[in-house]
C-alpha cells in the first residue's frame, strides 16, 4: 500500500477482503474534526437518537450514487443525525487531484456542499486520514452509532436500502438487520463523477474494474449471504 493520499487509484490501496473497522457492539472511535463551516467538533457529539455516519469523497462514484437515497432517508428520519466523514479522494484525476494539504481536502469537502448540494453535516478528516483508518479505511462504508458511542450497525459498502432497514429496526427497539448486498454505482453517476475528477480517473478505475467486480460483487456478496448478523440492541453499552 502506498502513501495514504495516493495520486492514482488502484484496487491494491484497499484490503477488500479485510474490513478492519469497529464491529457492532464495539466502541466507536471519537475524533475532533473540522466542519466545512470552519468550526471544530467531536465526531460523536451529535443531536438525535442515532448517528448515521457515511464515509465519502466527491470523486467516489459509489458515494455519489448513494447521496440521493441517503438524503431521502435523512428527510424521513429527522430525529437522527446524518453525517459524512470526508476522506481522501477515491478516484483522483487532473481536475480534482489527491490532497496535498488540509486546505485541499477542505476545499473539496466544501465543493461537495456548495457545488453538489450535499445537505448533511460534513466533517473533514485530517490530512493523514486518522479517522478514516479507525473506521476501516474503505471509501464508502457506513455506521450507525447510538448515544452511548456504541456501533450498532456497520457495512463496508453503503447500501442505502439495507441501512434504512437497519435504522428502522433499531428505531423500534430491535437489533439491526444485516448490511446488505454490494451494489455497483449507477453508470451515469459513475461516469459523471470520474469525468469531473479529470483525466486519469477513468483510466485508473477501468484498470482495476475486474478486481473490483471479483472481490466486491462476487466474493464479498457471497460472504454476506453466508454470514451471521450480530444481535446488538439499540441501547447497548460498550
Amino acid at each position: 500500500m502506498s502513501d495514504y493520499n495516493y495520486d492514482k487509484f488502484s484496487s491494491s490501496e484497499y484490503a477488500l477482503s479485510d474490513f478492519s473497522a469497529p464491529a457492532p457492539g464495539d466502541k466507536a472511535p471519537d475524533f475532533v474534526l473540522q466542519n466545512v463551516d470552519g468550526t471544530r467538533q467531536n465526531l460523536l457529539d451529535f443531536e438525535g437518537e442515532f448517528l448515521i455516519l457515511e464515509i465519502g469523497s466527491i470523486t467516489c462514484p459509489l458515494f455519489q450514487s448513494r447521496r440521493k437515497s441517503m438524503a431521502s432517508l435523512a428527510e424521513k428520519l429527522p430525529e437522527n443525525q446524518f453525517s459524512i466523514l470526508y476522506v481522501r479522494e477515491a478516484h483522483p484525476g487532473d481536475t480534482r487531484p489527491q490532497h496535498k494539504s488540509d486546505a485541499d481536502k477542505h476545499k473539496n469537502a466544501l465543493a461537495l456542499k456548495e457545488q453538489d448540494g450535499e445537505g448533511r453535516t460534513i466533517l473533514v478528516d485530517e490530512f493523514g486520514g486518522a479517522a478514516h483508518a479507525a473506521y476501516g479505511h474503505f471509501p464508502n462504508a457506513v455506521f450507525i452509532i447510538n448515544r452511548n458511542g456504541c456501533v450498532l450497525f456497520r457495512s463496508d459498502w453503503n447500501n442505502p436500502s439495507a441501512t434504512g432497514r437497519a435504522l428502522a429496526k433499531l428505531s423500534h427497539g430491535k437489533s439491526a438487520t444485516g448490511m446488505g448486498m454490494f451494489l455497483p454505482p449507477k453508470p451515469p453517476i459513475a461516469i459523471k463523477t470520474l469525468r469531473d475528477a479529470g483525466p486519469g480517473a477513468v483510466k485508473d478505475f477501468l484498470k482495476s474494474l475486474p478486481v473490483l467486480i471479483w472481490k466486491n460483487l462476487l466474493l464479498r456478496n457471497f460472504r454476506v449471504l453466508t454470514g451471521k448478523n450480530p444481535k446488538i440492541l439499540p441501547g447497548a453499552q460498550c
